[in-house]
């Protein structure tokens, strides 16, 4: 018999630098740093930071708290989406208040660096698992439209400004982009839920902000502002009584953004509410619609009888019209009571509109710019009316031309065309939300999808006497409202898929 014959093997034995990595691995992803080899490290770098502020000042210790957070900040944006939306939707309603505050950052460049972190996100999900589904429809259709109409124009031959056009579009066509991130990335009920929550939340600081202001008056920061400009004045202090912005840039989005929250709060209380969140609800559109009046908006105030016309006719019922007609009536009185109050006169005002110089200045001005309009389809250029006129263009024709109206400003800018294109845009948004409203089944994403719809429908008819949509945060907030009425529907389509294949 043959004897086995094996080779002997001798034992693997780690070198020292893979016995020193595995101990380092060992101390810092099991242990975490808590041992003495944390202590050291910490120890040693918090020298070393001290002997780097000693010695180069405050600049390096901003540095170092940059170096510090901005990586896990990039990194949460990207990586983790729910983030990435409340931070943005966020830096929306508080961007012109940091402005006003004098912070001297870039944060119109920081909202558009979001939204490129935002896309980024976009694409790595797309490689891991293909969702394109997700972005069908037609809402994302028209506004795609929007957006490609808007980057074309740069190449508008009528432009007298291309430097112009690179500011404007910032706010209305790259700002749209958000759409996308919204309905790709809101896929329940929860988020959807935390979502109006912030919402809700900065409105009401917004309006109770207004109150302070109205009361108590404003702080320095915001006195230096109202006396920076003779323009300001003439346009905020009116009848020897300043209109309130809160924390807005200006009054008239103030106006319309606490009319669309509390319009919010409206189609959230014909959802399933328990009573505390129901007065909880009421309570917000008291103080929002209270706060409002300070900002002396006339064309804000026309906004809430009109959505609730459109409430009535969307939730026909003996008891809305009840509703209806008790708040018609008691608008009505606001509009002839008697008073020397300066805000309820310029509520009144609102609905005497022949009756107010400015809006026959107004009518005056659209009537001499309809022959300019009929002969550039396509319109002078984004930016080359208003301020941006003003500033990238002076002397042209169009550069003194006070637009005063988001639909005078979209026709002379992009032309009846543009126009078109923008009005195609606001009925396909109003009538999916109209459609899902009544084949959405979760009684709470109805709501929801209720309380969209009526933001989508203040901002459109608050855009014809001011400009309503190219100011933060209203435009991001447009495009929020436009993608909570997609989703809403989307998701209450799974969970009833859902529902039937596990049945």
């Amino acid at each position: 018999m043959m004897n086995n014959f094996q080779i002997p093997v001798s034992p693997h034995i780690p070198s020292k630098w893979q016995t020193f990595a595995a101990t380092l691995r060992r101390w810092v992803l099991f242990e975490k740093m808590l041992n003495p080899f944390g202590f050291i490290c910490f120890t040693l770098a918090s020298l070393f930071f001290a002997f780097l502020i000693a010695t180069k000042g405050f600049v390096i210790a901003v540095l170092l708290i940059g170096a510090l957070i901005i990586p896990p900040l990039i990194y949460s944006l990207v990586m983790v989406p729910q983030f990435g939306i409340l931070s943005y939707i966020t830096l929306a309603y508080a961007i012109m208040f940091l402005l006003r505050l004098g912070v001297n950052f870039p944060l119109g460049t920081l909202m558009d660096g979001m939204l490129l972190l935002f896309t980024l996100n976009f694409f790595i999900q797309q490689k891991k698992k293909k969702q394109w589904q997700l972005l069908k429809g037609p809402v994302t259709n028209i506004i795609t439209v929007w957006i490609v109409y808007n980057i074309l124009e740069v190449g508008n031959p009528a432009a007298a400004s291309r430097a112009a056009w690179v500011y404007t579009v910032r706010t209305i066509a790259v700002v749209a982009i958000s759409y996308y991130i919204f309905i790709f990335n809101i896929r329940s009920k929860d988020f959807i839920k935390r979502i109006i929550a912030f919402w809700l939340f900065f409105s009401m600081f917004a309006a109770w902000y207004a109150f302070k202001q109205e009361y108590f008056g404003f702080f320095q920061f915001e006195e230096d502002y109202l006396h920076s400009s003779e323009l300001i004045m003439q346009l905020l202090f009116i009848a020897g009584h300043w209109r309130k912005f809160s924390i807005f840039s200006d009054p008239v989005t103030f106006a319309y953004n606490m009319v669309a929250a509390a319009m919010l709060c409206v189609g959230m209380l014909t959802g399933p509410v328990s009573p505390k969140k129901r007065l909880l609800l009421l309570f917000i559109i008291f103080s929002c619609l209270f706060n409002m009046i300070f900002s002396g908006t006339r064309g804000a105030f026309p906004l809430v009888p009109a959505a609730l016309v459109l409430y009535a006719i969307i939730k026909y019922s003996k008891k809305i019209l009840i509703f209806v007609s008790i708040a018609a009536l008691f608008i009505v009185g606001l509009i002839f009571m008697p008073t020397s109050n300066q805000n309820i006169l310029r509520f009144q005002s609102a609905f005497r509109p022949n009756d107010d110089a400015s809006y026959k200045v107004r009518k005056i001005n659209q009537a001499r710019i309809k022959p300019y309009i009929w002969s550039h389809p396509i319109g002078g250029g984004l930016g080359s009316t208003g301020e941006w006129g003003k500033k990238f263009s002076p002397g042209t024709y169009l550069s003194d031309f006070p637009p005063d109206s988001g639909y005078v400003r979209t026709t002379v800018e992009a032309g009846p065309i543009g126009l078109l294109i923008f009005c195609i845009m606001i009925f396909t948004i109003l009538k999916t939300g109209i459609n899902n409203y009544y084949s959405i089944q979760d009684p709470e994403l109805k709501s929801y999808c209720l309380g969209a719809t009526f933001v989508i429908f203040i901002f459109n008819i608050g855009n014809f006497p001011q400009e309503a949509l190219v100011q933060f945060p209203s435009n991001v907030y447009f495009y929020l409202a436009s993608a909570l009425i997609v989703t809403t529907k989307r998701i209450d389509d799974n969970y009833n898929k859902l529902v039937l294949d596990t049945n």
